[in-house]
């Protein structure tokens, strides 16, 4: 065969550059009813949050879908079509969330990744201020958006850093405001009584190096680490599509890195339901109607959400 003129690529003298942050989201929602009934909304509100983010230079956003429906491809899509998403994966099946790990941390461009699950709400400064913490902190790992309280033996590699360099200085106790901690175990789907207790029973400890803040703790749902660092630790071999994600926090912490937080929340753990604070007022329109509906009814709910229990556990458990 012959060839028909020439392949105009080779004409082009540059290519776009990527920016020096990619902050990445990973998202899966297969279908919109049951328990991701509101999480369409949870993802619009969590990639607009990202969009309005202030930081003094360019970021790119990047999404891998993990085997979603229909609808939310379509709408990752028309948001890459109209810019505000520089990179789309999508999967065809939900390679769990070490499956994605392993291909957003090897595909995305940036030095820094700014990585979160489709459920985090940011404010506008939460990028700033986690990777002020990144790059003042020697040997850092990973760092979270929001203080809360983790488990110590995740962070002792933190703790000794802290303890035996001078320069650093190291407080301890109730750092966190008790409404913060609230906050965000009541996202978790804990009781008034066991935030309480968890409150009671642990303690804080913030960090100041050089001049910046951070309590000492991070977790896998929301972190922001340089890629050279998170490569280290590919391939993440996971059997199920959740619960071993703790091996990030585990291994980080064997391997000597800081696991840090912002002093301050500057993120937030939607779940699955949005907050009243993002809520539009068609969302709560629509709750209002479901109120009054024949499946408020107590007996009815009851025999209800008992069915979906099952059903969920039939499809989902032991996966």
């Amino acid at each position: 065969m012959t060839r028909i003129g020439q392949n105009p690529a080779k004409f082009v003298k540059e290519v776009a550059k990527p920016a020096r942050i990619t902050v990445a989201v990973l998202n899966y929602i297969p279908f919109l009813s049951g328990f991701y009934a509101e999480m369409d909304g949870v993802l619009k509100a969590c990639l607009n949050s990202i969009y309005n983010t202030v930081i003094d230079e360019p970021f790119d956003v990047l999404v891998f879908d993990n085997g979603s429906c229909d609808e939310i491809k379509q709408y990752l899509l028309k948001e890459q079509a109209e810019g505000r998403i520089q990179y789309l994966f999508l999967s065809e099946k939900n390679l769990g969330k070490g499956g994605a790990w392993n291909m957003i941390f090897t595909g995305a461009p940036g030095e820094i990744i700014a990585y979160t699950d489709n459920d985090c709400l940011f404010t506008p400064d939460w990028l700033a201020k986690s990777i002020k913490i990144l790059e003042t902190y020697p040997n850092t790992g990973m760092v979270t958006a929001r203080p809360f309280r983790t488990l110590p033996e995740l962070y002792t590699s933190t703790l000794n850093w802290a303890d035996t360099n001078v320069g650093v200085e190291h407080e301890q106790g109730d750092i966190i405001p008790f409404e913060v901690f609230r906050e965000f175990d009541l996202s978790l789907g804990q009781s008034e009584e066991e935030i309480k207790k968890h409150y009671e029973e642990t303690t804080d400890h913030k960090l100041t190096y050089q001049g910046v803040s951070a309590l000492v703790g991070a977790s896998h749902w929301q972190f922001t680490a340089y890629k050279e660092r998170l490569s280290g630790f590919l391939p993440f071999r996971m059997d199920r599509p959740m619960g071993q994600v703790r091996q990030l926090d585990t291994r980080m912490n064997e391997k000597g890195y800081l696991r840090l937080m912002t002093d301050t929340p500057c993120a937030m753990n939607m779940s699955n339901t949005l907050n009243d604070s993002v809520k539009t007022a068609e969302n709560r329109e629509k709750r209002a109607e479901k109120k009054n509906t024949i499946a408020e009814n107590p007996a009815v709910k009851k025999v209800l959400l008992g069915m979906y229990n099952r059903i969920f556990h039939l499809y989902y458990d032991n996966r």
